[in-house]
């Protein structure tokens, strides 16, 4: 399967370098990481989401193939609505965390950036008869706008009564003319906004989005996902890590009777825990992954991912610990650096406190 690549790069800024992220070629900066960082925490940044697979499932037996294949419960889940959802192979191990959007005549699956090949796969092995499984990544191109006055944007853009929306609604409505679908999620803490719309229309919509919004790349999209510990799957996910490991239990619902790798989410849940996710934050050096973590010289974890973090002034990352270890406010070392465990999130969005007028 080819890499995903952006319907509308030709009309990215000048300069703008790309990087691959597993099945994707995205833009990691438009500009630099400082501006489009303060783009998101302080302003309204516009974001290319076209890393994201759109994947349409269809058919007499969608909705239980979804209620089996979602680790959320997606049963009451309407045309008006969205949610979040871990999807898991059999062992408990996460396949994709996804957007689910809910239609009329089924419901789209928003893979993460780059994950959307092996979710695809995932899904077509899995499906049961009376289910159609459909890439319409090629169709659409997704858009997102995010920050503290990303509700301005949305007023001035499309339409100001979306800007105030009920968090996770979706509305079918129309841009100059053209139909789009209209979402407010986001990932970064602030308030945020998504555009699917027809690939025809969509360098349009980015042009005229550009002239409201700084654009933001993926490099600053996961820094501020991580600073309010929402998972980047890329770096957090992997074999042998369950969900509970991952710290993303609340991306799944064990009350539901049955979904793909529930008995081993509830085997994790009434075994005991070797390993716990936190965070931290200290120094000037970016550890790598894999990085020891020691208390007196003896090591007692690893470095899960970590940045650099703008809003902080230091490094920040996550830490694979034991279970009794795994708690804020403690004092530990990274390599060479002393660090501090935190509760998330870690850095705290201006949004929470910027009211939508």
């Amino acid at each position: 399967m080819d890499s995903l690549t952006s319907p509308v790069k030709s009309a990215h800024p000048e300069g703008t370098a790309y990087g691959t992220v597993l099945d994707a070629d995205v833009a990691l900066r438009f500009s630099t990481l400082d501006a489009e960082y303060e783009a998101i925490r302080e302003r309204a940044a516009l974001l290319d989401l076209s890393g994201e697979r759109i994947i349409e499932i269809t058919g007499d037996a969608a909705s239980a193939f979804a209620q089996r294949v979602l680790a959320r419960d997606v049963e009451y889940l309407t045309a008006e609505r969205c949610m979040t959802s871990l999807v898991l192979a059999e062992d408990g191990t996460a396949v994709d965390q996804v957007v689910v959007w809910g239609r009329e005549t089924g419901l789209l699956l928003e893979s993460s950036v780059g994950g959307g090949t092996r979710l695809l796969e995932h899904l077509k092995a899995n499906a049961d008869a009376g289910v159609e499984i459909t890439d319409r990544t090629a169709e659409f191109a997704l858009f997102g706008l995010e920050g503290p006055y990303a509700w301005g944007v949305v007023g001035r853009l499309i339409d100001g009564e979306l800007a105030a929306l009920p968090f996770e609604s979706v509305v079918d409505t129309q841009w100059d003319g053209v139909d789009i679908v209209f979402a407010r999620t986001g990932v970064t803490g602030e308030y945020g906004y998504k555009v699917l719309v027809p690939a025809e229309s969509a360098e349009q919509l980015w042009t005229k989005a550009m002239e409201q919004a700084v654009p933001a790349g993926q490099e600053a999209v996961e820094l501020a996902m991580l600073e309010v510990r929402q998972p980047v799957m890329r770096h957090e996910a992997g074999e042998g890590v369950d969900v509970l490991e991952m710290g993303a239990g609340w991306l799944v619902d064990i009350t539901k009777e049955e979904f793909i790798g529930r008995d081993a989410v509830m085997a994790a849940f009434e075994a005991a825990a070797e390993r716990r996710t936190v965070g931290f934050s200290g120094g000037d050096t970016v550890p790598a992954a894999g990085t020891p973590v020691t208390v007196d010289g003896e090591q007692i974890g690893e470095v899960v991912h970590a940045v650099h973090s703008i809003g902080l002034g230091s490094a920040l990352g996550l830490l694979r610990l034991p279970p009794d270890l795994a708690a804020a406010g403690l004092k530990l070392t990274v390599g060479d650096t002393e660090v501090t465990t935190l509760t998330s999130p870690y850095v705290t969005p201006k949004s929470w406190s910027t009211p939508i007028i």
